[in-house]
Parts: C-alpha cells; sequence; structure tokens
C-alpha cells in the first residue's frame, strides 16, 4: 500500500524545525502552506483515509479526484486506486481495507443489494433508496450523486453501412431477425453477465442475441474493435470519451432499458464516521461539479489521448478552483 504524504504534512514538519531553532532565538514562527482552493474550507488535518477504485479509466479520474481533494482539505491519503472491479472494490470497503470510492446507483441497487433493475420497477429517487438501504444492510455511507450518468449503450460506428438505418435498439432487433449475421457484438465481461447487460438487455426487449455473434473482450478493446468494424456493434458507457474520439453512433435505448448509473462517494461507516459534515460539504462541492461534458471530456484525455488519470484530476479541480 502506498501512502500519500501530503504537502501540508511536509510543511508543517519544516514549520516545526523552524519553530525549534526560532525559540532559541526568540523570533516568530512562520505558518504553513497556505492552501487557497475552496475545498480547503473543508478541515480534515489529522484525518487519514484509503482510496481505492475500479480498474476503468473513468474510475482511476474519479479516484484521483478523491485524493486531491481530501489531501487540499488536510488530509492525509493512502492510494489503492485501481482495484480489479466492481467486487473487489466493494470487498475492499465492506473489510475496511479502504475508506471510500465512487460507486454508481445503478450497480448500487442491482449488485450489492439485489434488487431488480426492471426499469418499470426502479425507484423515482434511487440514489436516495440506495443510500438508506445499503446503510441499514450494511453500513455503507452514500454522499451526494454527480449528475453525469455513465450508464450502458450500445454504439456502432459512424462509416458503418448499417449506421443510416439502425437508430434503436429495436431496430437491431429487426436486424437480428432477417440477418443474424450482421449483428456481430463486442461486450466486456461484466456486461455479459449482469442483470442490467446483455441478459436482461435481451430479457426486456424480448429478443436472444445470437451466440455467434457475441465477443467478450478487454474494455478498451471493445471500443477498437467496434471502430475496425470487427463487430457491428460494441457496448459502451455513455461518458466514455472515446465515442466521440472514435466517431461511434450511440443508438437509442427506445424501451428505456439501461438504469441510471450516477456515481457518488461511498464510506464505510468508520471512515464516514471521522467527520461528517466536512465530508458531506466537501464532496457535494466534487460532485456538483462533474457534469457529462467534463467527466466525457476527462474521461477522453485519459482514454484517447494516453494522458495521466491523476494529471488530469488535478487538473479539472484545478479549472474548477477547488485545490490549489
Amino acid at each position: 500500500m502506498m501512502k500519500r504524504t501530503t504537502t501540508r504534512t511536509l510543511a508543517a514538519a519544516g514549520v516545526l524545525a523552524l519553530g525549534l531553532s526560532a525559540c532559541a532565538s526568540g523570533d516568530d514562527v512562520a505558518s504553513d502552506e497556505t492552501r487557497d482552493g475552496a475545498l480547503a474550507a473543508y478541515d480534515l488535518t489529522g484525518q487519514t483515509y484509503t482510496v481505492g477504485s475500479k480498474d476503468f479509466d473513468e474510475q482511476l479520474v474519479l479516484g484521483y479526484i478523491a485524493i486531491a481533494a481530501l489531501e487540499e482539505a488536510g488530509a492525509t491519503v493512502e492510494d489503492e486506486i485501481g482495484l480489479a472491479g466492481t467486487a473487489a472494490a466493494r470487498d475492499a470497503l465492506e473489510s475496511g481495507d479502504i475508506s471510500m470510492y465512487w460507486e454508481y446507483n445503478g450497480t448500487g441497487w442491482g449488485t450489492h443489494l439485489g434488487n431488480s433493475l426492471d426499469p418499470t420497477t426502479l425507484p423515482a429517487s434511487l440514489t436516495d433508496e440506495v443510500a438508506t438501504a445499503d446503510l441499514e444492510a450494511n453500513g455503507i455511507v452514500w454522499l451526494d450523486a454527480a449528475p453525469f450518468n455513465n450508464t450502458y449503450a450500445l454504439a456502432i460506428r459512424e462509416e458503418s453501412e448499417l449506421a443510416d438505418s439502425i437508430n434503436t435498439v429495436s431496430d437491431i432487433m429487426a436486424l437480428a431477425a432477417s440477418d443474424p449475421s450482421a449483428v456481430s457484438l463486442c461486450i466486456e465481461s461484466e456486461f455479459s453477465t449482469r442483470d442490467d447487460g446483455l441478459p436482461g438487455l435481451e430479457k426486456h426487449y424480448g429478443f436472444d442475441w445470437p451466440d455467434d455473434q457475441v465477443e467478450v473482450l478487454d474494455t478498451g478493446l471493445v471500443y477498437t474493435q467496434t471502430d475496425a468494424g470487427e463487430c457491428n456493434f460494441g457496448e459502451v458507457f455513455a461518458s466514455d470519451g472515446r465515442i466521440a474520439n472514435l466517431e461511434l453512433k450511440v443508438i437509442e435505448d427506445d424501451r428505456s432499458f439501461f438504469p441510471p448509473y450516477n456515481p457518488s462517494p461511498t464510506f464505510s461507516q468508520a471512515a464516514y464516521d471521522t467527520a461528517p459534515d466536512a465530508l458531506n460539504a466537501l464532496f457535494a462541492e466534487v460532485a456538483a461539479a462533474l457534469t457529462l461534458e467534463k467527466m466525457t471530456e476527462m474521461n477522453k484525455l485519459v482514454s484517447a489521448d494516453g494522458e495521466d488519470p491523476e494529471d488530469v484530476a488535478r487538473e479539472f479541480l484545478l479549472e474548477q478552483g477547488l485545490i490549489s
């Protein structure tokens, strides 16, 4: 586990050394460094948190945003960014190996709480319902959700011969009925088994995707193989920057199957109880700034342009005036 020592901590150590010298000479002691970002108003000095994330680019960015935000408030942060996936991140949170990570309300409702993701039965205020149920059942605290929605979607490359005629998932159904060989699909492993993935999509729309037309790939390859025409359709995340970068066309979910996936910081009860008011207020500011436009651009910088997710996270917070 890599421990991140904040510049504030280092500065404080320097001040202590200066203070010992000054006491001998009677001089005044200089104060530690000034943090003038908006998040410095929430004093977490003396607190230590371990921040985790899942292992795809958006989660890496969100994880580093959390680290930088907590550090700006004076906390010491240990970095566990890039855990294997949903199960690994959640297990680490429940066991206390990490203090927090960003989770999506749809995942909380379906995966962690075991509820149906049938769009006709989803609560109107999904995040509130997840927060109440997860706290009661598992001692997990959900903070305010960001406005961007990283729900699943299907996409096709814009230059495909099919692009003009395929605008909805129902159009894919009709194509599958007339020409099953034309509906080749690239997906990642979680989508292949989740109720809010391919199995649920098939049930909701009332058709079975031909097994020999479905290929399970690493997430990044789904985008490149779809763009290359190796698959006519690809499973994508709605906020992924590679959609625009690769000129993929998102296909309308015309029967509203895919549930919302707005992310919230999720904390263990013990970590949250160290400073509930400050953590609520700090992450409310961070979450509010995470619009679909901003998140998509950050995802593009990492996934398409190859920039470092930690650098992208810090630049976003700097631009928003949240850190100094």
